[in-house]
Order: structure tokens, then sequence, then C-alpha cells
């Protein structure tokens, strides 16, 4: 027996020795690993292995031997015959069955490892390590040969998901992962996952430098009631008939006087009104604390409520009624990016109908959540609710069949539908500055992170009117595709929901599908109408039913897959609303002069920077009236926001300033037309700081060149104007470019 044959036979018993160890993690990381074969394996490469190599290997395989699994195929055997003529590695990680020296088909899924006997065409089967983890080698029977047999056709390697952290939305995930023939990861690796699945928040897993995460850092924050209402708020101060949709809000317990005083001027002014309003706790989920109210006296009555954070809003007495019940709608929205900004709405949604007939508010019947309050976590205990395998009966449903019956009705579902698109693009346009800032402070530019991706969900209510209103929005919406269910006296259990299957299934697939990294990503139109445009209510019309995949879907679809059920809304309709998006410039100048990489906090050295930098200042606005607005301002919302991370001036605090400041440069103005001609002063003179920046870096050859050479941005030259009256009605980008020396000379003035 050669020594060549001793020490193969010698690697292989002490591989088939170390497979008793724990079979389902490596057996999950087998395939996750897998190195695609460039090329061809040459008869020279594969007599080149040398029994130092050998060894090698051997150590290695002992070395990670408790993250091996069993072996399904039994074909450690050697053809004693073949061993002298030398052998090869195949590495090449495709499935299929294998030939072995036997003549036998081995199962596609063993973790062996194939050993090429050269001159034979015949395997051995071994194992193979990568980072002290178990790799399996396959051959499959379609990889065909053009010569020699040596030459592989190269497969692409899985995507791989950790969803050691999914939680509740496990289930669908795993469906959503082997529909999709990915690698599902249970208990978490040792190694960088493709996508990381959290349940809660980005914070869920603390280690991860690359991939991506369904979570984007601060969303539970900005989503909490009164966050959101802030968010809101300050979009209506600029654009109140853009964002009508969501319903007159007050803060508690700051804005309990202004909400007393408001209500009852109200009142005295007609005293046949009787409002009724909606209190809703600021961290509260699955209508946890919430209840309604006709008067502000009425908080003092329960139990102290006045003093708790809450939101009050004006409820929505007039809804569209289904079957005499008040229903909500459940969308679900995806944030596929901050930067460039990316929305996709699902398709499909779920609406979700009270379990008593609906009656206006009165005071005899406030206290029957049955008939106000559409949460599922509370009408699922109502002796009324109706658990239906129909997608259009009970008390869950599709959204699509609520849309036909309405359509059947003669009702105009394009619409409804472009109505529902518009609110989600605004609330979106609102949350994304502040979102951005929270970004910053986890994953600053330059530092090791993931990219991030989030499904939200949208609680839009019909009224009367077919007019949709923004109840809520949640950052970690249900995924459960199951109900729990009385199988038998006093004896509950999980069981199967059809209609939440067919809608979370298909939007936790599709979200999968657009996230993919080996997919393209190809350029997304930006130009196409939103509101009468009959090409847009054609595209959304299809609710519920099979798509064909676009390319600016940004998903090559699979025959075996159905089509995709998100659809992309932004950039897709950018033009009809990037001029909302007011606030997220007034944010990039507030990231530019935080200092600190990290921070969320604006201190005094960089407000002072902010206003120099921008030349704001003046006989009229001395460097102490700034000293004195920055303090002023920072004092009175840190007492607002009592869980900030850091002492300092916040982005809400920020705009605040910023629209002061815009209200006391360009008086007689709307504030709107204030605050983006500001924008325009600020912009221009950083960008002229810039231009002297990279003037300063280049050579005086270089320099002579830029100065002879017309700018390619230029526009022809406008009139002196004498008043920034006229400086809003040109478009914003252009102001940067055109109205510099106008603009300068109006600040000084």
């Amino acid at each position: 027996m050669s020594d060549h044959y001793v020490k193969v036979k010698v690697q292989l018993e002490q591989m088939k020795s170390e497979q008793e160890g724990t079979e389902r993690e490596a057996a999950a990381e087998e395939e996750a690993l897998l190195t695609p074969s460039p090329g061809s394996v040459s008869p020279v490469a594969a007599a080149n292995i040398t029994a130092g190599g050998r060894r090698d290997a051997v150590r290695s395989s002992a070395a990670g031997s408790r993250h091996r699994s069993k072996s399904r195929g039994k074909n450690g055997a050697l053809d004693r015959n073949a061993c002298s003529t030398g052998i090869t590695q195949d590495t090449n990680p495709v499935q299929g069955p294998i030939e072995t020296t036997a003549g036998k088909m081995t199962n596609r899924n063993s973790s062996e490892q194939m050993l090429q006997i050269k001159g034979t065409g015949k395997v051995l089967q071994g194992k193979n390590e990568t980072n002290g983890t178990t790799v399996s080698n396959h051959r499959s029977k379609d990889q065909h040969t053009k010569d020699d047999g040596n030459k592989l056709v190269k497969r692409r390697k899985p995507v791989t998901v950790d969803t050691s952290k999914a939680k509740t939305s496990l289930e669908a995930l795993k469906v959503s992962i082997k529909q999709l023939k990915w690698k599902e990861f249970p208990l978490g690796r040792r190694v960088a996952c493709d996508i990381y699945w959290h349940g809660v928040s980005f914070h869920d897993n603390e280690n991860i430098v690359s991939g991506q995460v369904n979570k984007f850092p601060g969303m539970i924050e900005m989503l909490r009631k009164i966050n959101l209402s802030r968010a809101v708020r300050t979009m209506q101060e600029l654009f109140p008939d853009e964002y009508n949709f969501y319903p007159r809000s007050w803060i508690l317990p700051e804005e309990f006087q202004l909400f007393s005083t408001q209500i009852r001027l109200a009142k005295d002014s007609d005293s046949s009104l009787k409002p009724t309003f909606i209190v809703k706790p600021d961290g509260g989920s699955q209508g946890d604390g919430i209840y309604l109210i006709r008067d502000p006296s009425d908080l003092r009555a329960m139990a102290g409520a006045h003093s708790k954070h809450a939101v009050v809003q004006e409820y929505i007495q007039k809804p569209l009624l289904i079957d005499k019940l008040k229903f909500d709608i459940r969308l679900y929205v995806l944030i596929r990016s901050l930067e460039p900004l990316e929305i996709y709405i699902a398709k499909e949604g779920l609406s979700r109908f009270c379990t008593e007939p609906y009656q206006e508010p009165s005071q005899k019947n406030l206290n029957q959540v049955f008939m106000h309050l559409t949460n599922y976590s509370l009408n699922v205990h109502s002796g009324n609710f109706v658990h239906s395998d129909s997608t259009n009966t009970g008390s869950k449903r599709t959204f699509s069949s609520i849309l036909y019956r309405l359509a059947s009705k003669g009702v105009d579902i394009k619409k409804v539908w472009s109505d529902i698109i518009s609110l989600v693009i605004k609330t979106v346009i609102a949350l994304v500055p502040e979102l951005k800032v929270y970004y910053q402070a986890d994953i600053p530019p330059g530092k090791p992170g993931p990219t991030c991706f989030q499904i939200l969900g949208f609680d839009i209510l019909l009224m009367k009117n077919l007019k949709p209103v923004l109840l809520e929005v949640n950052a970690n919406p249900s995924m459960r595709i199951e109900h729990e269910q009385e199988v038998s006296p006093g004896v509950f259990e999980y069981v199967p929901s059809p209609v939440d299957e067919e809608v979370k299934v298909g939007v936790i697939r599709d979200t999968l599908r657009l996230v993919d990294p080996g997919q393209r990503r190809p350029s997304h139109p930006m130009s196409l109408p939103l509101g009468n445009s009959s090409e847009l209510q054609e595209d959304i019309l299809e609710a519920g039913s099979p798509d064909k995949a676009e390319p600016g879907d940004g998903v090559l679809v699979e025959n075996s897959l159905p089509s995709l059920c998100l659809k992309q809304v932004f950039p897709k309709y950018t033009k009809q609303f990037n001029y909302l998006r007011t606030v997220e410039r007034i944010a990039a100048l507030f990231i530019r002069f935080l200092g600190v990489k990290g921070t969320m906090r604006m201190g005094p050295t960089g407000f002072r920077t902010f206003i120099r930098n921008c030349k704001l200042s003046g006989s009229s606005l001395s460097m102490a009236s700034v000293d004195i607005l920055y303090i002023d301002i920072t004092r009175r919302w840190a007492g607002m926001v009592s869980d900030s991370r850091e002492a300092g001036m916040g982005l809400q605090a920020f705009v605040e300033a910023f629209f002061y400041l815009a209200q006391r440069r360009f008086k007689g103005l709307p504030l709107r037309e204030q605050v983006v001609s500001l924008l325009g002063v600020c912009e221009a003179q950083l960008e002229g700081v810039e231009e002297k920046r990279s003037l300063c870096t280049k050579t005086p050859a270089e320099k002579r060149t830029v100065q002879g050479t017309a700018h390619p941005l230029a526009l022809p030259t406008l009139p002196q104007l004498s008043s920034p009256a006229i400086v809003h009605k040109l478009p914003n980008y252009r102001l940067h470019q055109t109205l510099r020396p106008t603009l300068k000379g109006n600040v000084e003035n």
C-alpha cells in the first residue's frame, strides 16, 4: 500500500469520524458558503496537490468538527486502482446526483466533498472547509463538459437570510424564503449574511457591518404618535392643502391648554357643535389605551390621563360603511432606500371591520370599542368576530374585495387608489428628513454598516365621500399568517389564516426579491403624472391581481414565481411630489453643520457656524441675538422631548429656528415662500464656499482653464431684482445658479 493511498485513506476516515457534530447549523451553512469554480480543472493542476496540502486539509477539517453534519451518503470508499493517478478537488457548488467510483448515484444534498480522480472521470467524496465551516461540494448531472469533462457551468450562489430575530413574522418569512429557494439561517451565522430580518428594531443585532437589514434606525421613534403628528404638522404649515388628509391633532400634555381653549371657543361660536375626539397614548399599540371624549374636561376624569404623553385627534364621524360596519384599510408600504428615496406600495391590503353596527358617537356609546375602533387586536375578542376562509367575507377581508364591491356600485376606484398613493408618498416625505438624521447617527458616512429597507403598515380610513384619512403608521405591522382560535372548549391553538397568508407572504416575498443583492437595479422612470392620469390609474387599479414585472421594479422575475405585488410609486412620480421636499433640504443643512459624525444634536458652535457661513447675520441680527435664539428654542424643545439622546438642538428645533429666520428675512410673504427663499440664500452661499475651496486646490494652469470656460450649467442672465418677492416665483433648483449676486445684495441690504 503506497504512502499516497494511506494518506488519502486517513483523510477520509478522519472526515467520516467527525460527521457526528451538530447537524442543523452545518446543514444550513453547507450550501451558503459555496464558491463556484472559476473555470476548468486542468490535469496538471490536479497532479500538483501535495501531501502537505492534504495534511492541511485534515487539520482544517478537525478544527471545524463542531460545525459538521452527518453525511447522508455512504460513498467514502476509495477506488484503489485510481489512487495512483492523483486527485483533484472539485469545488463547484452545484447540486444534483453524482457518480461515485463504484458507479452509484449519491444523494444530491450530501455534505461530502467530491475528489475527482485524474484520467478516470470518477469522483471521491470528502469535505472542504472555509473559515471553520463545512462546505458541501457537489457535481450536478446537468453540468455538461465540452472536451474532457473538466469545464463546469457556473451557477449563482443562493442568497442567505438570517431569521434569528424575526419574531412574529417568522412563519411568513420561512414560506417566502422557501418559495425563493434561498438559504435560511434560523440560529444566526458566524459569517455575514446577505439579509438580516429583525422583528422589532434596527438594533436587534448590534454587530452587523454589511448586508441589508429590514429596519431603519429611528423608525420606531419617528412613528410614535407624537413624532408622527409633529412631522405632519410641520408639513401642514408649509403645504396646508396637500396635507389635509391627517386629522387635526393636539399633543398632550404640552398643548392641553391650547386644546381646551380652541374647543371652548368653537362651542361658544356654535352651540350645536358636538365634536368627538379620540385619545391615543404616544407609545400605545394594538388599540391599547385608546378612548373617546366629547369635552377636554373628560381628560381630567381619566385617572390623570391629561398628564401622560398622548395625542388627541378629531374623530371622523362619517366613515364609509360596508354592511353597516365601520372598517379601515391596512396597506403595506416598502421603503427600499432613503437616498435615493424609493417607495413601493402593495397592490393588495387588508380591510379590518368593527364587529358592531356603527352609530355616530354619543355620550351613551363612547365606550363601545367594537363599534368605534377597527383594531383587529380588540375586535377579535368580540363574540361577533367572524374568521373566514374567504377573502371577501368575515371580519378581515382583502382590500381588493372592497374595491370590487365599490366598483359594482359605480364608485371611481381609480381615483380612490390615486388619492391613497398620494397620501402615502406625502406621509413618507414628511418622515424622511428626521430618518436621515437617525441614519447618519447610526451609520455615519465612511463607517462600515448595512443598508436598510423597511415594510410599514399604513392604517387608512375612507370617509363617506371616499376621501382617505391617515389614522397612523406602524413601524412593526403584524405579519402573522395564523390566528388564535378555540378549537374545543377552553383549548386554543394557532390555525392558518388564508386572508393573512395571501397578502403578507406576497409582501415579504416580493420585498426580498426587490432587495436581492444579486439583482440589477435599473434607472427608474421619473416623470409620470399623478391624479387625473389614466395611465397611473390603470397602473394601480390591478390590486390583488397578477401584474407583469416592469423594468422599474428592478427584479428579474423567475418563471416559478408570481409577478410582483409591490408597485413602485417613487421616484416613479417624483415630478409631482418633489416640491414637497422642502424640509428635507433644511435637514441637509442641519446634518452639514452637526460637526461631529454620529451625533443628532447641533451645539451652539454648529449653529453659529451655520449662520456665519450662510451670511445670515447682520445689523438686524447680531451674533448675540443668534445665541439667544439658540438657547430659547433648545430649552423649550428639551422640555417637550424628554427622552432625547443628548443635549443640543434637534432637527425639529432647527426647523423652527429656520422658519423664524425666514420670516424675519422675507417679511410679507407666505411661510412657504419665505422658507424657499431662505433656502436659496443658504444653498447659494454654501455653493460659493465650495467653489472657492475647489479653486484653492487647483494649480495655476487649472485655474486659468476654469476661468476661460463657460459653466456647463450656466443659465441666461436675469435682470437685476430689486425685491426678494420675485425670488420665490422661480424654480428652486435655479436659485443657486442665477440669483447668487442678487440674493447676496439683498442679504447685505
